[in-house]
């Protein structure tokens, strides 16, 4: 009888030591993939800020060349004070809203970038400026940056969104705090093609 007892005090103490063990290592993996969703976050902020230090040079070289029409520079930079008064942490990332509203800012700059570029082709005088092509060039490798960084900050939120969600971890996830993030989406009407017309 004792020894039957001994035995089973043996079995259950290895039998937790392994779920200690597991539960162990499951958590640093967790850890250890959330600091890689809030480092790949950060340089999608870095990417950002770039852009938005960008403007002001954009916006005065375009000042700089006289009759420039105040509307769009004016919306260029309000959408940028948009822009950077959203605020996203590592933390806001588990509330779709707070991303969705992010994006939204930087889609309403992004859309009046476009527009001061599209009007500038209007000004000769100006798209012959050295800062003008200059800061064009930065632009365009700083949307790509920012594209770059989205695609791989969404890989990884991919992966620890999965990690949670999988067996074993998903048994102690919610234990240990770890909740869904939410990854960029494509704005809406993305899908749609855009219409190119010569005639104007």
């Amino acid at each position: 009888m004792r020894n039957t007892s001994t035995i089973i005090l043996i079995i259950v103490v290895v039998v937790l030591g392994f779920a200690g063990c597991a539960s162990c290592g499951t958590y640093n993996n967790l850890i250890g993939q959330e600091e890689a969703v809030e480092e790949a976050w950060g340089n999608v902020q870095t990417a950002y800020q770039r852009r938005a230090d960008l403007i002001p040079n954009l916006v005065n070289t375009v000042q700089a060349a006289g009759d420039f029409e105040q509307e769009t520079l004016q919306a260029v930079t309000e959408a940028r004070a948009r822009a950077t008064s959203i605020n996203v942490s590592a933390d806001d990332l588990r509330d779709p809203s707070s991303l969705a509203q992010f994006q939204q800012a930087q889609s309403q700059l992004s859309g009046a970038l476009g527009r001061l570029l599209v009007v500038s082709e209007n000004y000769p005088q100006l798209r012959a400026t050295d800062g003008f092509r200059d800061l064009q060039v930065q632009l365009e490798g700083t949307e790509n940056r920012i594209n770059t960084a989205r695609t791989r900050y969404n890989g990884v939120v991919r992966q620890y969104n999965t990690a949670i969600r999988t067996f074993p971890a998903a048994m102690f996830a919610g234990i240990f705090g770890h909740s869904r993030r939410s990854p960029f989406e494509a704005e809406s009407g993305a899908q749609n093609a855009p219409e190119v017309n010569f005639d104007s």
